[in-house]
């Protein structure tokens, strides 16, 4: 058996339980902490994620706990499945027990607001740099609740050192779920970011009835923007053009399930955004780094019109409604920038 044998799992969420079960199913010894232990308890006594993951039983071999010594002790890889804004507190707090030259690979699709930094940036930062260990993300067009009932999906393991993309992929890969990998780690970590951004103008559109038209153009010229300030920042173009870029991006928007389509589709329906975060079943990861978004556009001197329509919704008071009138408002120009 090739790839990694001992996995720690932080995190207790819906994500963090399936990767747990897959790599379980697939030979492996993960352990899986959750902080609330309350929660860990009703898991360990139902083997079940009730709170997060309702209907899907826990394999036997899973072990849970709430002692992140007992969780990290003779892991060969560290899966961080924490929101991103909460990444730096919590492994801040594990640096010292997380094994020395240990990889770690990060689920969360979020840019830190006060940073700028991608999740594998904060664990950077956090457990020392890659001169430490490797850094990487499993990203990709996934669902968790259908990742339960294994249904086909597919993710990249992106990281730039080979060997542990491959031993990511060896871990993860099971007949229902393929696995690729990629060398582009900004790429893919930038992409599963920003696409929460373009999901909330999506279910804007949903929630004020637009139709089918207004979202799917919406689909296209968000992975425009996104595509650009990936570029602009040292990215490959082609990433957007793969899995964790449109794929990724397609199932967000359309999800009925996703977190922040669920939320445009509130705002554009009346709610106020926080209404809708205190509501929220969970972390809407759009919110904070539709802020970071706005400053890394500035920066980088790129144009994110749809950006920026979602952050004057959310931030500066406009209506959903005059936010895609400002989009569809602006200055007549030719799609591809190579046109101009």
């Amino acid at each position: 058996m090739s790839g990694f044998q001992r996995v720690a799992v932080i995190g207790s969420g819906a994500m963090a339980t399936v990767m747990a079960s897959l790599l379980v199913d697939n030979g492996r010894a993960a352990t899986l902490w959750g902080r609330d232990a309350g929660q860990i308890d009703l898991m360990r006594r139902h083997r079940e994620n009730h709170k997060y993951l309702p209907g899907h039983p826990l394999p036997a071999a899973l072990a849970l706990a709430t002692d992140p010594v007992e969780a990290l002790d003779g892991c060969d890889l560290v899966l961080a499945s924490i929101p991103t804004q909460q990444i730096r507190s919590v492994f801040g707090t594990f640096a010292p027990l997380v094994p020395a030259g240990v990889p770690v690979v990060s689920v969360a699709k979020g840019i830190e607001r006060e940073t700028l930094l991608s999740p594998t940036g904060v664990l950077a930062d956090t457990l020392g740099g890659p001169d430490a260990r490797a850094y990487a993300s499993l990203s990709g067009p996934t669902i968790a609740e259908e990742l339960a009932r294994k249904l086909p999906a597919t993710a990249a393991a992106a990281c730039r050192d080979a060997k542990v993309a491959a031993g990511l992929q060896a871990a993860f890969h099971a007949d229902w779920f393929r696995v690729y990998t990629n060398p582009d780690l900004l790429g893919v970590e930038l992409a599963g970011a920003l696409k929460n951004v373009v999901a909330i103008a999506a279910g804007i559109i949903d929630g004020l009835g637009l139709g089918a038209n207004a979202k799917s153009a919406l689909l296209a010229r968000g992975l425009a923007e996104i595509s650009r300030l990936g570029v602009a920042m040292g990215a490959s173009a082609e990433t957007f053009a793969g899995l964790t870029g449109v794929g990724d991006l397609a199932t967000t928007c359309f999800s009925p399930s996703g977190r922040n389509r669920s939320c445009g589709e509130a705002l554009g329906r009346g709610q106020s955004l926080d209404g809708v975060i205190a509501g929220s079943h969970g972390v809407v990861e759009g919110v904070p780094t539709c802020r970071a978004a706005r400053v890394l556009a500035a920066r980088h001197g790129v144009d994110m019109p749809i950006t920026g329509a979602v952050h004057a919704v959310l931030f500066e008071g406009l209506s959903p409604r005059d936010g895609v009138a400002r989009l569809m408002t602006r200055e007549a120009r030719p799609e591809s920038e190579q046109q101009r």
